[in-house]
């Protein structure tokens, strides 16, 4: 019998599966021996005090499910896609296979069996899973309309290299355009679409997203995104969202905009537009607690009092 001391600490610190623990030489009666190790479901086990955590038990879960992958919400949140309050914490473990395959049969998880292609699964995060872009298609029959555009917005907005390693969009319109096309009967695609048409690239966070939304919504016309005060300056300052024919620039400062070394900068920022003539119009959080009621209000008092051009149709899509 193997002593307590020798046994793998690859095995006592997240969950394996059985053939994680042969590998090491620890075969399944072992295991079953071990106060301290506990059975999960088959072919998986864990440590009986192990503290829950999403990525190894999706990682597990994928090792003993060859064939299937990792998907919907449990994706998102290893992504690091937005998800609604009420899903953000989730711990739920979804997993889909295809068609050709015997349907999910585990305690505690969520199966699905779906039709997908290979370019729409990869190996991330030491496990097979959905790709963003399909993690988003999946999500469609889920999420709420807006909440489905705000994941769109954060495929298809252009990152930045020197704060995020990579220079490429996780998806373009015309990507997740293909991808619909390719799952027609997928319950949830009619949502997709319609997030689809609503999708901007340029938005740089949720809060963005969910403000211009507000702003449709509302009546007033599409705001242009990432406005830069001099158009043709890659270093010019510029707005969140805004009306050049207007004169009013619209900026969402979160969390991040706290430091003493942002908080100079978004004034100079700031200044910058006023000096030019421009009304600076600057929300946070407690504005998007009330679903930006309030700044609906003062962006609407800012377009019908802001410069403009004679030349260019008014701020408001409706009613002018």
């Amino acid at each position: 019998m193997q002593k307590p001391s020798t046994f793998p600490q690859a095995l006592a610190s997240a969950p394996f599966t059985l053939n994680q623990a042969e590998a090491f030489g620890v075969g399944k009666r072992q295991l079953w021996k071990r106060s301290s190790i506990e059975g999960v479901s088959q072919g998986i086990f864990r440590p009986s005090d192990w503290e829950f955590d999403l990525a190894s038990a999706a990682r597990s879960l994928s090792a003993a499910s060859p064939g299937a992958w990792i998907s919907h919400v449990t994706a998102a949140r290893l992504q690091g896609l937005y998800l609604p309050p009420w899903l953000a914490d989730s711990n739920e473990l979804h997993l889909s296979k295809p068609r050709k395959l015997p349907s999910v049969r585990r305690r505690g998880v969520i199966g699905h069996t779906v039709v997908i292609v290979d370019s729409e699964i990869e190996f991330a995060h030491g496990m097979w899973m959905s790709t963003r872009p399909r993690t988003w298609l999946d999500l469609a029959r889920q999420l709420p309309l807006r909440e489905l555009v705000c994941v769109g917005d954060q495929l298809i907005r252009v990152p930045r290299p020197e704060f995020e390693g990579r220079d490429t969009p996780y998806a373009s319109i015309s990507d997740l355009r293909a991808l619909i096309a390719r799952h027609k009967n997928l319950q949830g695609v009619v949502r997709a679409r319609e997030a689809l048409h609503l999708m901007r690239v340029g938005a740089d966070s949720v809060p963005e997203s969910l403000l211009r939304l507000a702003m449709l919504d509302a009546g007033i016309a599409e705001p242009d995104l990432q406005v830069r005060l001099r158009p043709n300056d890659p270093v010019s300052p510029s707005a969140d969202l805004g009306f050049r024919e207007r004169r009013v620039a619209i900026q969402y400062d979160g969390g991040h905009h706290l430091s003493e070394e942002q908080i100079f900068s978004d004034r100079r920022r700031d200044r910058a537009f006023e000096a030019a003539g421009w009304t600076v119009l600057v929300f946070g959080k407690d504005c998007l607690s009330d679903g930006f009621t309030k700044a609906i209000v003062e962006i609407k008092k800012a377009l019908r009092t802001g410069w403009t051009d004679p030349s260019v149709e008014s701020g408001f899509a409706s009613g002018r």
